[in-house]
């Protein structure tokens, strides 16, 4: 069997003492007690309370590992124990002592490597290859890395002869062990090894002879699917749903290619790859997901939208999932929805106090639209839902019309737009001018004959929320302008205008005091002199944030009150440039200074800023 030489993580190695040798009780209380009090991790007291309790405790955790599952036999290490006392942690950056600070202290101590293992960066397929799954669950180690014929094993017991010895045997390769997290090596392994074998068991089922996906072979293709209710892969299926979540992705990228397929998510705004499937699996995984989302599977040449609803945790999660024929099957993107980030208070937006103010008090207005403007992907859905959500109540009438429906939220009354059976964003703002509605949301102004009727709705006494693609918060009115609307009546309509954008945020765990170059402030638009640098800080790069320095986004906004001078401008024709020069007058903060605060308040870095918000801003 061949095993490819690609790197899957890289811990940071400490030098090894010239003897090389692993006496069996080098991992001990006694031995980790000693690196702990080296480096002042422990005080008096607290050595006493450990001493006391170690046994029962040791034994209780040991139980609980049984009681889920685990090998009997398993080995609980000193480290685990330590940590589950929650002792005080000297780090300010850790509100106690765990697992991960004690390990880096012994693994110091004890001349060995310890790692993170980072999940995104493992090849799956070569790991699920390497071992069993009994074997790692009885031995606790993950593979993590392959250089030449050495193999790097993250294992709970890196001292443990017996189980080095074995990995030796069963997989030829000589074995450097690293010491790992109990919680992580188990994951892995549970995640790695359930995705990989489901798609290895599934491969053995198909034949290696027929190309489903091909377009050079397509007129060939005249029956056969895959078997969509196969185990495997409907085991694999729901598995790659559940990690998306625990990286927290907001999409799911399932992508066809000559020989395999690719599974990349995106997390924080960028696309990583995860895993890769199958030629012949890659077709029955997609049927499965057409069927959870009910598609038409046999309808291969069209692009198709579904849903999903699934439970995760104490939460259901929608799924919105999107297919479209390319050159080697069908790609297939499932945007994940989490109602605990689309539907948040307003207060939790991001927004300043003033723009909150501002804003609160166009959500008070009988009438009127509510543009909010920016580019996919920029948050606009959870700007809108959020809205929508503070004034719902049964006194009020809302009606949505999006396409598609981004969630399903019962307190709102959705209309999906389909125009395979005639109904259009403005045949269906028509219609619902009919159903006495008190707030109308449409999810996006696309033409003149939908930008009327918003209009009408406003005139006629309603609260019309919408967005449209501009650079811009006062570009939304050019845009009206271009679709045909009077400038009187844009005028009398609009009330307010929002853009947003999302920067990435400073990873908590590796965040650290930074230095902004005069270069770069330029480029922000602001002096070093007049801006209190002192918080400005950088993500260092960490386990937690796979090295990337972030860890989740925010918000940052423009919100434009349209006051009496702003609508006589925009009424008589006045320019951008003069209309965003009398709302700078009234208050409104620009895009870029709003996002300089999260810059000066150590949220996000100028890089980011300068990434995501052009420098003219």
């Amino acid at each position: 069997m061949r095993v490819g030489a690609r790197k899957m993580s890289n811990p940071t190695r400490p030098k090894v003492p010239a003897t090389a040798t692993r006496p069996d009780d080098v991992f001990t209380l006694a031995a980790v007690l000693v690196a702990a009090g080296e480096r002042g991790l422990l005080n008096a007291d607290e050595l006493a309370v450990l001493r006391a309790g170690y046994a029962a405790r040791r034994d209780a955790l040991a139980a609980a590992h049984r009681n889920r599952g685990e090998d009997a036999s398993a080995f609980v290490s000193p480290l685990e124990v330590i940590a589950d006392f929650r002792f005080a942690s000297r780090n300010p950056k850790r509100e106690w002592l765990d697992e991960e600070e004690l390990s880096r202290a012994f693994a110091d101590y004890a001349g060995i490597a310890f790692t993170r293992i980072d999940p995104l960066k493992l090849d799956a397929r070569t790991l699920a290859s390497i071992i069993s799954k009994p074997f790692a669950q009885k031995h606790l180690v993950v593979p993590i890395r392959l250089e030449g014929r050495r193999l790097v094993a993250a294992m709970v017991n890196p001292f443990d002869k017996h189980a080095i010895h074995n990995l030796e045997h069963a997989t030829g390769y000589a074995i450097e062990p690293v010491l790992g997290l109990r919680s992580e090596i188990l994951k892995t392994i549970n995640e790695i090894f359930a995705f990989e074998r489901s798609l290895q068991k599934a491969e053995k089922q198909r034949s290696a002879d027929v190309d489903l996906g091909n377009l050079e072979q397509l007129v060939e293709v005249t029956a056969g699917d895959a078997d969509n209710s196969d185990k495997h892969v409907v085991r694999a299926v729901d598995l790659l749903m559940q990690y998306a979540f625990d990286q927290r992705a907001s999409d799911i990228h399932i992508e066809p290619k000559r020989e395999r397929s690719i599974v990349r998510l995106r997390i924080d705004g960028r696309l990583h790859d995860t895993h890769s499937i199958p030629k012949q699996v890659y077709p029955g995984f997609v049927s499965r997901i057409k069927i959870m989302s009910r598609l038409d599977i046999a309808e291969k040449r069209r692009p198709q939208d579904g849903r999903i609803k699934i439970a995760y945790k104490d939460s259901e999660v929608e799924l919105r999932v999107s297919t479209v024929p390319v050159a080697f099957g069908e790609k297939v993107v499932i945007r994940i929805f989490d109602p605990t980030i689309l539907l948040q208070d307003i207060t939790s937006l991001g927004l300043t106090p003033e723009q909150r103010g501002s804003y609160e008090s166009l959500l008070k207005r009988p009438h009127g639209i509510i543009l909010v403007t920016g580019p996919t992907g920029s948050g606009k859905t959870t700007t809108l839902y959020s809205s929508l959500q503070c004034l719902a109540s049964p006194e009020v009438n809302i009606v949505t019309i999006e396409d598609p429906i981004e969630m399903v939220h019962e307190p709102f009354n959705q209309i999906a737009v389909q125009e395979s059976v005639g109904i259009s964003f403005a045949n269906a703002l028509r219609s619902v001018l009919r159903q006495d509605p008190d707030v109308v949301m449409v999810g996006e102004i696309r033409d003149a004959e939908t930008a009327q009727y918003a209009v009408q709705a406003a005139l006629t006494g309603h609260l019309v929320f919408s967005t449209l693609h501009t650079n811009t918060a006062v570009g939304a009115v050019t845009r009206l302008v271009d679709l045909g609307i009077e400038r009187f009546l844009i005028a009398s309509t609009v009330i307010g205008l929002v853009a947003q954008r999302l920067v990435r945020l400073i990873c908590p765990a590796c965040a650290e005091l930074s230095v902004v170059s005069e270069e770069t402030l330029a480029a922000l638009g602001v002096s070093g002199a007049e801006l209190d640098l002192s918080r400005v800080r950088r993500g260092a790069g960490c386990e937690k944030c796979r090295k990337t320095g972030y860890f989740g986004r925010a918000a940052a906004f423009e919100v434009i009150e349209v006051t009496d001078p702003i609508r006589i401008m925009i009424r008589d024709g006045a320019d951008e440039s003069e209309i965003v020069r009398t709302a700078r007058k009234n208050g409104a903060e620009p895009l870029m200074s709003n996002a300089i605060r999260k810059l000066l308040s150590g949220r996000t870095t100028a890089d980011e800023i300068l990434r995501v918000i052009p420098a003219a801003w």
